[in-house]
């Protein structure tokens, strides 16, 4: 394999751009797009590298910045910078001419408007599912009348241009909910568009620890997948309205009976109490000024901003590869095309787990790894097709058919099943009897990736150490102000004169009504 066996992969595909927005220029067509309030909604405990931790003084939940921080260090300390195309487009990939015995690609690049092929043995394509936006202005008859400014929320940066105007943002994802949360501070009025509804979470969960702490454990997967599903819809319910009442706030889902992934705000029931944003069903028609909704009301509207997801295209692969169908591919362990002879093409990070992606592909990429050197093999083809098969019905029956679950899965027993092939999950039964301590952690604690280091291939001796004091690493950022404890014999005897006091005023009320 050539050097250059790390390829920055960046695909411009042709865009739509809406003549009523002024685009800004750092927003390219085909590429990943933030806005600059941007904070994580999964904690540094549970999304670094497994064998790299995030500096325990770094906040729980990350701005883009000091995440984009994090990986310049990851990649200094693993020297990848050198083995890295910047400003690189990839053209296309194609099977060599002598893929049929060395599973060989021809991967054709541009630079500065010049074009080069390299042949390669394996090609991970790690393009992502969010750069081509969703933006389905069929489904919203009126649009083209409309006279103010429309654009998708990826062409959103922060709420500058927005001072005074009453804005309207469709659909109610993360990224909806954060951009309704930050315009409602400058707008006249926000509204908030759902069809659907959402469950919303604080990042800050039970006794103040970040939730995917508290969520992602082995000891709630268990019993999430062990319960019956109806116990689980209430449970889930039950606890989703602890924080606040959804259906006082208009948020309650539509479908309780399939679990999608939460939706992940700290201020909006604020905002919605506070009346800056209001929540509005799905809207059915645009006139030249206003928003029509399916509730009957009608509103004032200067700006539209449409938060409705996005959709993964591969145009660098030819349909015969890997083929793309209302937003579903067929992918053994979401990672290998199902019909490739030689397998030596995978796709990384083309999943949404219900947990961190960060950690989740680099299990891909492990796994993948060893399929590339043939440590880990691959089953006949017919066991992929009807594994593949199987993983759709499931996550059918889960999360539901709608386009936007299509890539969901369950973090836990997905990791559990690649790192069953590589041979570095943790025997948690094992290990209660030789370390019951790391045992309990193991399985009641959260499942950071540091788990997948304790044994087998890429075994890192600092595992152990790093999982024990996950709980210490999260409370650093946080425990700013420590406020000395009381001695305890002073406080023995403040206690005890408390007692004598009350003791004294019982026996005056009795000498009272004695005498």
């Amino acid at each position: 394999m050539p050097d250059r066996n790390i390829q920055s992969i960046t695909v411009k595909p042709a865009g739509r751009r809406q003549q009523q927005q002024q685009h800004p220029p750092e927003v390219e067509n085909g590429r990943a797009s933030i806005y600059e309030s941007v904070v994580t909604n999964t904690s540094k405990e549970m999304m670094c590298y497994s064998d790299f931790p995030i500096l325990e003084n770094f906040p729980n939940f990350l701005h883009n910045s000091k995440m984009l921080e994090y990986y310049r260090k990851y990649a200094e300390k693993f020297g990848l910078l050198k083995h890295i195309q910047f400003k690189t487009v990839v053209r296309s990939v194609k099977k060599h001419p002598s893929y049929p015995s060395t599973g060989q690609w021809e991967v054709t690049t541009e630079k500065n408007g010049k074009q080069e092929t390299t042949t390669f043995d394996a090609v991970m394509v790690c393009s992502g599912h969010h750069s081509e936006p969703y933006y389905p202005l069929e489904a919203f008859p009126g649009i083209n009348s409309f006279r103010g400014q429309y654009f998708h929320s990826r062409e959103y940066k922060n709420s500058e241009a927005f001072k005074g105007k009453r804005i309207v943002v469709v659909g109610m994802g993360n990224s909806g909910a954060d951009i309704a949360v930050e315009l409602s501070r400058t707008a006249d009025q926000v509204f908030l568009s759902t069809r659907r509804g959402s469950w919303v979470m604080s990042r800050v969960f039970e006794h103040g620890y970040p939730w995917d702490i508290c969520f992602d454990t082995r000891f709630q997967n268990w019993l999430r997948n062990a319960l019956p599903s109806s116990i689980v819809i209430w449970l889930t319910e039950k606890k989703m309205n602890e924080w606040f009442n959804h259906s006082n706030y208009g948020l309650q889902p539509r479908d309780r009976t399939q679990f999608k992934e939460p939706l992940f705000n700290d201020e909006l029931p604020s905002r919605i109490t506070c009346g800056y944003v209001v929540v509005k069903p799905d809207v059915t028609e645009f006139t030249e000024t206003a928003v029509k909704f399916d509730d009957g009301t009608e509103e004032k509207i200067d700006v539209v901003i449409f938060a409705t997801g996005y959709r993964f295209s591969f145009p660098f692969l030819d349909e015969s590869i890997l083929k793309v169908v209302d937003n579903k591919t067929s992918l053994y362990r979401n990672i290998f095309p199902a019909n490739l002879e030689k397998p030596t093409l995978g796709v990384i990070g083309l999943i949404q787990p219900l947990g961190p992606i960060m950690s989740a592909s680099e299990i891909q990429a492990r796994w993948l790894t060893r399929v590339f050197k043939g440590l880990c093999h691959l089953p006949p083809p017919d066991v992929i097709i009807k594994d593949i098969e199987k993983k759709k019905e499931m996550t059918i029956s889960r999360f539901g058919p709608r386009r936007e679950t299509t890539l969901q899965v369950d973090y836990i027993e997905y990791l559990d099943e690649l790192t069953t092939d590589i041979g570095c999950k943790p025997n948690i039964l094992g290990y209660f009897l030789t370390d019951p301590i790391l045992a309990l952690t193991l399985f009641f604690g959260p499942c950071t990736p540091a788990q997948f280091r304790l044994t087998g291939p890429g075994k890192w001796p600092m595992a152990r150490k790093q999982i024990m004091t996950t709980w210490d690493r999260i409370v650093k950022p946080t425990k700013t102000r420590v406020v000395k404890k009381q001695d305890k014999s002073s406080g023995s005897v403040i206690f005890g004169l408390r007692g004598l006091c009350v003791l004294a005023l019982l026996l005056a009320i009795i000498m009272y009504k004695i005498l």
